[in-house]
């Protein structure tokens, strides 16, 4: 899959381009939907499978207190971008410039004069342009103009609830992990760097890596049974989210306790997948009644992580 960054960089002439847009954050089952809808029409016509989407996240420019944390990196959503048939990603510099423009103007000048598009996917609630003016109705009446079919995808529902980046969102933060997997059409997981930690998991026999998670959303507080990949060999672990209040921390930390693993990985990427939520975090009397709960914690990850196909 190619990626352009920049919509000035697009040059090269693009056989029948499908396009689909939108943020994709999290790339749940909804997201999927509209990328295998694209990548269907584009096979059909042989044609190119696009996906136009931004970076930042337009509310980091036009309202940085409300940016909520992101479900996936912009590398992670490439990858599941990819998964799902598209062979073009088209990643516009979203600055203040960018999301003033009239929704004709991007209709116009992006969709029509720079990808030349033959159609266009959408989500059903899909808004473009300055404020949001541009609605899906406006983009079909866009299409008539300028020679583009317009296909909207219907809202998805999972167990009564609209499928959306925002409720997969609440469902990580509340811990809800195996919930989240079912709109997201897998297990949650983050990426990111091992960074040093308090090292107090090795103290008490029990190694743990410290995840920097400050590029994503964090599940809620909490231990959970996870799958953990490094260098591209996974294995199987145990992982507390929370302060670690038997030590009295008042930093939020994600520490890893890798299952058969020994090395030093300071500084190098691994990538954490959350299974199953065992328990809350406790306060423990003392270091002895940790180690005794970590075992306990231990057991239970390996017998639901056994159950993994």
């Amino acid at each position: 899959m190619k990626i352009i960054r920049g919509t000035k960089n697009i040059s090269d002439l693009i056989p029948y381009p499908v396009v689909a847009i939108g943020n994709f954050d999290g790339v749940h089952v909804g997201h999927q939907i509209l990328f295998r809808k694209t990548a269907q029409l584009a096979k059909e016509n042989g044609g190119t499978a696009i996906a136009f989407t931004f970076e930042p996240h337009p509310l980091k420019i036009l309202a940085p207190e409300k940016v909520p944390p992101l479900l996936t990196t912009f590398r992670k959503k490439m990858e599941l971008i990819e998964e799902c048939g598209i062979d073009l990603v088209v990643c516009a510099d979203f600055t203040r410039q960018f999301s003033d423009q009239h929704p004709r103007e991007f209709a116009h000048d992006i969709l029509v004069k720079r990808i030349e598009v033959r159609e266009v996917v959408v989500g059903f609630d899909y808004a473009f342009g300055r404020g949001r003016e541009g609605t899906v109705r406006y983009l079909k009446q866009m299409g008539e103009e300028y020679g583009f079919h317009t296909h909207i995808i219907d809202p998805v529902k999972l167990n009564g609830h609209l499928v959306s980046s925002s409720y997969v969102r609440e469902l990580v933060e509340d811990g809800k992990v195996e919930a989240a997997g079912e709109f997201l059409g897998r297990h949650y997981s983050i990426p990111g760097p091992v960074i040093e930690g308090y090292k107090t998991g090795q103290k008490i026999g029990f190694p743990t890596a410290n995840l920097d998670t400050s590029r994503v959303q964090i599940p809620g507080i909490g231990v959970y049974a996870v799958s953990i990949k490094h260098q591209d060999v996974k294995y199987n672990g145990v992982v507390n989210v929370g302060f670690n209040p038997t030590f009295n921390r008042d930093t939020l930390s994600v520490e890893a306790h890798i299952f058969d693993f020994e090395g030093e990985i300071y500084g190098q990427e691994i990538e954490v997948t959350f299974i199953r939520r065992i328990r809350s975090e406790v306060k423990f009397k003392s270091a002895d009644q940790l180690v005794e709960q970590i075992k306990k914690d231990i057991h239970a990850a390996k017998i639901i992580l056994a159950d993994l196909p």
